[in-house]
């Protein structure tokens, strides 16, 4: 089962590639707690906090791939049982003055509720990444969308 989104983003494809593959941009738009080395062979660990700091869980990710402008990879190494060894990449295009972000969480076991809620989170945090990239603000965590009564 696969987790896929599709994102427009006005702006140079190197500048969402940056926010893709260094520390300051991921802590950006997806978690402010973001920590690690994210070239590839690295690894990088999202945490993810309340608004009053308490520990609500988080990811590690081994950085599978980078390729300048086209393509980023990671495989999940901790978390979630239902995340362990999936796969995330961006794969990113120009198109008609945007950079398109292709954006796919791959290799889930089965679909059901705890999918469809990171499916809909996922799809808040790439408007995040679009934000971020083209106003300079995103809405990390603790400061993302609340979709649920999960977060």
């Amino acid at each position: 089962m696969n987790i896929i989104h599709r994102v427009g983003i006005q702006a140079p494809v190197s500048k969402v590639y940056a926010a893709l593959t260094t520390i300051d941009g991921l802590s950006g738009w997806w978690t402010r707690d973001t920590t690690g080395d994210a070239r590839p062979g690295g690894a990088i660990e999202f945490r993810f906090r309340s608004a009053d700091g308490k520990d609500i869980g988080g990811f590690g990710m081994d950085v599978l791939e980078q390729a300048p402008g086209q393509r980023v990879r990671w495989r999940v190494k901790e978390g979630p049982a239902e995340w362990l060894g999936t796969e995330i990449d961006f794969e990113l295009t120009q198109e008609d003055g945007f950079t398109i972000v292709r954006f796919g969480h791959r290799g889930w076991p089965a679909d059901g509720d705890f999918m469809a809620h990171c499916s809909t989170k996922w799809a808040t945090f790439l408007l995040s990444l679009r934000d971020m990239v083209e106003t300079g603000q995103g809405r990390p965590a603790p400061h993302d969308l609340k979709i649920s009564n999960w977060h």
